[in-house]
């Protein structure tokens, strides 16, 4: 069977992106496995599904599937790129657009510069928003939030605050994100059995009190070169904390994004862009990904 696709990215984030609007897609993980693949198939972080929305308010739906195949509730740089593609595709002339998530609905608007502003949701807070059996562990207060204390392999422990973006992040604060140990603690964190759904693990610099830097391991991609619900769960993190105000230009290794945090109304403004588009037999795709010699 062979899909049309189109190839973007959002600060660096990307993505497959498919049209199930015209024709017709049946994502499977290994569909998505096979073409989030870097080696032997697209390459991705992330594949986005735009379809009819089911919601009566929604004039799409979108879905987001991470590189291991599982699919995940949001995704705010694919947010952006879903209205790019949306636009450019003819699909709707609509701006701004409803989209429904799994978890909601969300306003996005593009404008005349090209970016695009995602307004992200409801934001949740501590071990229920974020899955977390937080059963015997220590924690401690700091401004309005509270800091878990999640053990390390080599000892001590992550202060980890809990934000529900409808995606679970763990975000805790370092002296120097360059050197910050994400390679290591990302995925103890983002697989560590205490959080049910896994999590992403965010790493934050602050640098004043407008400005951050920042890396995240996300849950069933790695670290990847920005996060869009991870910029905004640091954010919240370090506002509730006392360390930052809104707002706050968080800056990744695939560039800015600016997030936006009033009267409890989450916003993230930042690039979409289009790098190529062609189409993929996806099920000779798979065939040859299930061939593959395994380590």
């Amino acid at each position: 069977m062979m899909w049309t696709f189109t190839k973007m990215h959002g600060a660096g984030n990307d993505f497959v992106v498919l049209d199930g609007m015209s024709q017709p897609i049946e994502m499977t993980p290994e569909r998505a496995r096979a073409l989030a693949d870097r080696h032997f198939g697209i390459g991705a972080d992330q594949v986005l599904l735009v379809e009819a929305p089911s919601h009566p308010q929604a004039d799409f739906r979108y879905r987001i599937f991470n590189a291991d195949g599982g699919e995940v509730e949001h995704c705010g740089n694919g947010a952006r790129c879903f209205v790019r593609f949306v636009h450019e595709q003819g699909l709707s002339r609509r701006n701004p657009l409803r989209a429904e998530i799994c978890t909601g609905l969300i306003t996005l608007h593009e404008s005349e510069s090209g970016e695009v502003s995602v307004d992200m949701g409801q934001t949740r807070y501590g071990p229920e928003a974020t899955a977390f059996d937080a059963a015997g562990l220590e924690s401690e207060p700091c401004g309005d939030d509270t800091l878990w204390r999640l053990p390390l392999p080599e000892g001590g422990y992550a202060l980890l605050s809990l934000v529900g973006i409808s995606n679970p992040h763990a975000v805790q604060v370092v002296n120097d994100v360059a050197s910050a140990p994400v390679a290591t603690h990302g995925p103890h964190i983002a697989t560590h059995p205490r959080f049910r759904q896994q999590v992403n693990a965010g790493f934050m610099q602050i640098i004043d009190r407008h400005t951050i830097r920042l890396r995240v391991y996300e849950r069933g991609a790695g670290e990847t070169l920005a996060c869009g619900t991870g910029a905004c769960a640091a954010a919240v993190a370090g506002i509730r904390r006392g360390l930052l105000d809104s707002p706050v230009r968080v800056h990744t290794r695939g560039g800015p994004l600016l997030i936006s945090w009033q009267n409890e109304r989450l916003t993230m403004t930042g690039p979409a862009e289009t790098v190529f588009s062609g189409t993929v037999d996806i099920d000779a795709l798979v065939r040859r990904q299930a061939a593959r010699p395994q380590p």
